[in-house]
């Protein structure tokens, strides 16, 4: 389990360091749920403090509960490739899963489960502060896109609030299932760097105060 690690160590990335670490050693600890009765690990997230992109899976597979780390198995592999062919580095986005513990046989988590995760994904959405969510599966797509299947929804992007937008793409590992799914997979993750530059300019504008952050209300937003 790797903390995020920030670009610099300002006060405030040192702030949100030891925030984020925080939360980690309470994901660890969990006991919400009964999937913290057969795990190996919790899985609480990886990546950097100051990441654009978030990634959001579904939920820990056996590679993962194992080491304790999101997307490590060949899923993980596939998705490390496709962005690394994207001149995208795992090291400048944040990965993490809707559940942090391994359902069973890797089914779909249960409504109670992903209740009971459900605050500590905001919270990391709250103190990494992405651009962009990056939902990888049809399970982390319903929190942003509840209407439709992700065969009809992949690819779309959506304006989610505070600066910020989701993209819905196929789980890597149906990717790798279905050649249709993964070619559908590389031409949305395609996408990602025209949305990314899009995502720094913004940020660079907050900086110099001509635009609003991350984070905060924008005009527009709903009640």
């Amino acid at each position: 389990m790797r903390a995020a690690t920030p670009f610099d160590e300002g006060s405030e990335d040192t702030h949100r360091l030891q925030a984020i670490r925080r939360l980690e050693v309470e994901i660890a600890g969990c006991r919400r749920c009964p999937l913290a009765v057969g795990r190996i690990h919790a899985v609480p997230g990886e990546g950097n403090l100051n990441a654009l992109v978030m990634f959001v899976g579904e939920g820990p597979g056996a590679d993962e509960d194992r080491q304790g780390r999101p997307f490590v198995g060949r899923s993980g592999q596939f998705l490390n490739e496709t962005l690394a062919r994207l001149g995208i580095a795992r090291t400048d986005v944040y990965i993490t899963n809707v559940v942090k513990c391994r359902p069973p046989d890797n089914r779909d988590p249960l409504p109670d489960e992903l209740a009971a995760c459900d605050d500590y994904l905001a919270r990391q959405i709250e103190i990494i502060n992405p651009r962009i969510i990056v939902t990888l599966g049809r399970i982390s797509m319903r929190r942003w896109f509840p209407e439709g299947g992700i065969t009809q929804l992949h690819g779309r992007v959506r304006n989610i609030g505070r600066g910020r937008i989701a993209m819905a793409m196929f789980h890597p590992a149906a990717a790798l299932r279905n050649p249709q799914w993964r070619s559908a997979f590389e031409q949305d993750m395609a996408r990602l760097p025209a949305l990314i530059e899009r995502a720094a300019r913004a940020n660079e504008a907050a900086a110099r105060g001509e635009a609003l952050p991350a984070g905060v209300p924008h005009p527009g937003d709903a009640d």
